[in-house]
């Protein structure tokens, strides 16, 4: 049985919890997630609906699109999970609301052709 990873919200408000494995993940360079999260990509981990749960608290809904909705804390603004209607069955959560993100590197970029032409030139 696989570990159980646990993130959340900056706050503590929402909590969640779902089964460790190796889901897809990447850097989304897209300009709604640019504006939504004030940084220059998102880093997002995609898991099974059925494998996820909120063990605290609900975060705030945003339909942030015709076809997408994004979630984030009420209290403290974090940004923390999203659905897409194309991709019924999963659940993308930023990987930085992990407990450890550090113990997940995103395995690629998404939407690269809006990548900023500053990022990451230091």
């Amino acid at each position: 049985m696989n570990k159980s990873l646990k993130g959340g919200c900056f706050c503590g408000s929402v909590r969640y919890s779902f089964e460790d494995d190796d889901y897809p993940s990447s850097n989304c360079h897209c300009s709604m997630c640019r504006s939504i999260s004030g940084a220059a990509f998102v880093s997002w981990m995609a898991v099974p609906k059925d494998r996820f749960k909120y063990t605290k608290g609900k975060p705030k809904k945003l339909e942030s699109s015709s076809h997408g909705s994004r979630y984030f804390c009420k209290e403290c603004g974090t940004p923390i999970v999203c659905l897409l209607e194309e991709y019924p069955k999963s659940i993308y959560i930023t990987i930085c609301s992990l407990d450890r993100p550090e113990e997940y590197e995103p395995k690629g970029d998404i939407y690269k052709e809006d990548k900023l032409p500053w990022e990451f030139n230091f």
